[in-house]
C-alpha cells in the first residue's frame, strides 16, 4: 500500500479526514430527524448486524495476517472492512429514516447493560472514524511507525464497535415489530 505522497497531498488528506470525521456524525444526526413514510426496510437490522459480525471476523483475520507478515492480505482485508463499514452506515441510516425507534423491553440490570453497551457503541462508532482513516493514511503514505502506533488504538476500538453492534442487535431484536 505504501505510496510516496507529497507533503501537500498528505496535508490535504488530513484536512479531508478531519472534515469527514465531523461531517459524518452530523449528517447522520440530521438524517435521523428525517422520516420517510411508506418504505419498509425492516429487513435491514439483521443485515447490518451481519455486516458488523463479518467486520469483526475480518478485523481478527487482518490482525492475524499482519502478525504473520502477510501485508498484502492485511491491506486487502482492511479495505474490505472499510467498505463494509460504509455499507453498514448506509443501511443503518436508511433503516432509521424509515422506521420508528424500537424500545428495549427488559427491565433492571439488563436494561442498564443494554444502554451501557448501546451508548458506548454509538460514541465509539463516531470516535473510530478518524482513527481508521488516519491509520489508513499513515500506511498509505508509508509512515508505518505512525501506522503501527495508531493501529494499536484503532484496532481494539473498531473491533469493539463491530462486536457491540452485533450484541446490541441481539439484545433489541426480540422487540422489533
Amino acid at each position: 500500500m505504501s505510496t510516496i505522497l507529497a507533503p501537500q497531498k498528505i496535508k490535504n488528506l488530513r484536512t479531508l479526514i478531519i472534515i469527514l470525521s465531523i461531517a459524518i456524525p452530523v449528517v447522520v444526526a440530521v438524517l435521523f430527524g428525517v422520516k420517510i413514510e411508506g418504505v419498509d426496510l425492516s429487513f435491514l437490522p439483521p443485515v447490518y448486524a451481519g455486516i458488523n459480525a463479518l467486520t469483526a471476523v475480518l478485523l481478527v483475520a487482518a490482525l492475524i495476517a499482519i502478525k504473520n507478515g502477510k501485508i498484502k492480505i492485511h491491506e486487502t482485508i482492511i479495505k474490505i472492512c472499510i467498505g463494509l463499514s460504509l455499507i453498514f452506515l448506509a443501511c443503518y441510516v436508511a433503516y432509521h429514516m424509515t422506521s420508528d425507534p424500537t424500545p428495549y423491553g427488559r427491565e433492571g440490570v439488563m436494561k442498564y447493560l443494554y444502554f451501557f453497551i448501546l451508548i458506548t457503541h454509538i460514541i465509539l462508532s463516531t470516535v473510530i472514524v478518524p482513527f481508521v482513516l488516519f491509520s489508513y493514511l499513515h500506511a498509505w503514505s508509508g509512515n508505518f511507525e505512525k501506522h503501527r502506533k495508531l493501529a494499536k488504538i484503532t484496532w481494539p476500538l473498531w473491533f469493539y464497535v463491530a462486536v457491540t453492534g452485533v450484541v446490541v442487535y441481539w439484545m433489541i431484536s426480540p422487540y422489533y415489530q
